[in-house]
């Protein structure tokens, strides 16, 4: 048997370059290698990210924009209802007072003929009343203008007195409805004389030859 030499001990393998592997310069150099390893994973992470958010954003835009035009659609909507809905009623109350028209005519006779008296008459004004709240307007009048959008010419005649066609007697009084017409005004017209204005013309050129003899004198 072998006898240990006392004092004498076991010393750890060395390298054959005589520097020992440090552990914890080993476990630094891993981490580097892992850090760069590591890096170009996040650039591509954050590209994914900035192209996710940029089709998030044309999204957005493209749902701003329909919700921008369907808004724009109703409320284009709502104006033609509401205008659809004036035409309606006004066609509608346009149509009632033309079937009163008649009725009132009759009314305005009775007037003349001072047969408006008693419950008639209390009748009669407050049927005017109401069409009158209904928007109805009557017009026509005697000595007017003639006017063909308004007037419907029964009778014609010439006379003296008038220098351009003119209404001198209204047969049916005109009704409308603001800017509706529902019933031309029918009336009487008269136009001034063929001869009178040759007669006025040779008067003043008689007037103005006498004129300038005086003068010439």
């Amino acid at each position: 048997m072998s006898e240990e030499t006392p004092g004498f001990e076991e010393k750890p393998d060395v390298p054959t370059d005589g520097t020992p592997e440090e552990p914890e310069t080993a476990a630094a150099a891993d981490s580097a290698d892992k850090a760069g390893k590591a890096a170009p994973a996040g650039d591509a992470t954050d590209v994914a990210v900035l192209a996710q958010l940029d089709q998030a954003r044309k999204a957005l835009d493209e749902r701003t924009g329909d919700l921008q035009r369907l808004q724009a659609e109703y409320q284009n909507y709502r104006r033609r209802v509401e205008r659809d809905r004036v035409t309606v009623k006004e066609i509608a109350v346009a149509s009632l007072l033309s079937d009163l028209l008649p009725v009132l005519d009759d009314v305005g006779r009775a007037r003349d003929h001072g047969e408006l008296v008693g419950g008639f008459k209390s009748v009669a004004e407050s049927l005017e009343t109401v069409v009158a709240k209904m928007g109805l307007q009557q017009f026509g009048k005697e000595g007017e203008p003639f006017d063909p959008t308004i007037h419907e010419a029964l009778m014609h005649s010439y006379a003296p007195d008038v220098t351009e066609t003119t209404c001198v007697a209204i047969l049916q009084p005109g009704y409308r409805i603001g800017e509706r017409t529902i019933r031309p005004a029918r009336v009487a017209v008269a136009e001034p004389q063929p001869g009178a204005a040759k007669a006025e013309d040779s008067d003043g050129d008689t007037d103005k030859s006498a004129t300038s003899e005086k003068d010439s004198e």
